[in-house]
């Protein structure tokens, strides 16, 4: 399970940094994050320090001037070492990306340091109860009273919130000239009066809890919109696209980490004469396993370099292959590094059992992977809306 060769030295050598300072915390330290109900904060603070937290940020914000390259490499090999930073895919990717493209000089100067350096984080508030995967039907809404803004709806499965200094809210604002609804994306500092939020309980093993919010006559000032009023959809989805692929270098690392202790296991468990993995019916999987996530890999890089190279429409469509592909590859080497191991992978001396749920989010969130067949259909190949 070597580094590809076609990244260029640089990246591998990033690749090999973070894996060193993933090993030193490892699934132990996440689990035990976990059973405690605490947050990653201290391997937080030292990818922080060591500049991977704000890779993709530019230099003159205090980041590190990469890209979504960058910080994908940086979360697939904290995750191959058992110890994902689910933010690193909000704060950082969503928000950070947005702001730096779209914000005013101000709210740059006021993020991006913050974000890069580890002291602030952001969440990013998009999914609705009655929107699910179709953002057209947004319902959360901004008008105008005098200079302000006033936010009123509902959001969910929002990331994070309770330790985000602020949520980057995607409301609606009634354009003037046509009277339609338009997206808009609005910094809503967390103890902004109106802005509440109530955890959902979830079947996860994870640090990061999801949170549902209520915006209820919020009241913004003018400068908490993040860029141009107009611009709608293109800063939407100059943060959807870092998420896609963000989301699916988050399944990388969870599949190479599974399959990692998979073939550790298979090595050394001896039920005959040979160990297990010396056998077809146990190894076969395994191979399989390996290439799916391989050419996962490949299609991320794909999507990261065609989003950093400016070129959007082509990297909406990367970003999606990229995350159907990783979350599809993810989901079938944790169940086979559980099946591999037999009774021993539900035991939390080896710690996949609770990967079986945790895959599944990738291919649920943060767009199902129905969606992007439809998106692959509709937009790649052309073929008619059923919808």
């Amino acid at each position: 399970m070597g580094t590809p060769t076609i990244e260029s030295e640089e990246h591998r050598a990033l690749r090999k940094a973070v894996a060193v300072l993933g090993s030193r915390y490892g699934r132990e330290y996440f689990t035990r994050v976990v059973a405690e109900g605490a947050h990653t904060d201290d391997l937080w603070a030292e990818a922080a320090r060591l500049g991977y937290l704000g890779v993709n940020l530019p230099e003159e914000h205090g980041g590190g001037g990469g890209g979504i390259v960058e910080l994908s490499i940086v979360l697939e090999e904290l995750g191959a070492a058992g110890c994902p930073l689910l933010m690193l895919v909000v704060s950082p990717a969503i928000c950070g990306t947005v702001i730096a493209r779209f914000g005013t000089e101000e709210q740059k100067r006021t993020w991006l340091p913050g974000l890069a350096d580890g002291s602030r984080k952001m969440a990013f508030g998009i999914t609705e109860p009655d929107a699910g995967s179709n953002s057209h039907r947004i319902t959360t809404t901004a008008r105008k009273d005098g200079t302000d803004w006033v936010l009123n709806g509902r959001k969910v499965f929002i990331s994070g919130v309770d330790i985000a200094d602020a949520t980057l809210i995607v409301g609606r604002t009634e354009d003037a000239r046509t009277g339609r609804l338009k997206p808009c994306l609005f910094i809503v500092p967390r103890d902004t009066p109106g802005f509440g939020r109530s955890p959902i309980a979830m079947e996860l093993s994870a640090p990061e809890k999801q949170f549902e919010l209520t915006l209820d006559e919020v009241r913004l000032p003018a400068d908490a919109l993040v860029g141009d009023e107009d611009a709608g959809l293109l800063q939407l989805f100059a943060g959807l696209n870092p998420e896609r692929i963000m989301t699916a270098a988050f399944a990388l690392g969870m599949g190479r980490y599974a399959l990692g202790r998979a073939v550790d296991y298979a090595r050394t468990r001896q039920v005959w004469k040979e160990p297990i993995g010396a056998h077809q019916a146990v190894a076969h999987p395994l191979a399989q396993a390996h290439i799916e996530l391989e050419l996962a890999r490949l299609m991320t890089q794909k999507a990261a370099h065609l989003y950093d190279a400016g070129d959007d429409l082509g990297a909406g469509e990367a970003a999606n292959m990229a995350k159907y592909a990783a979350a599809e590859a993810a989901v079938h080497a944790v169940d086979q590094a559980v099946h591999t191991l037999g009774g021993n992978g539900l035991t939390q001396e080896y710690g996949l059992g609770s990967m079986i749920t945790a895959a599944r989010v990738a291919r649920i969130a943060p767009v199902s992977r129905e969606m992007i067949l439809n998106f692959v259909s509709h937009q790649s190949l052309g073929l008619p809306k059923s919808y």
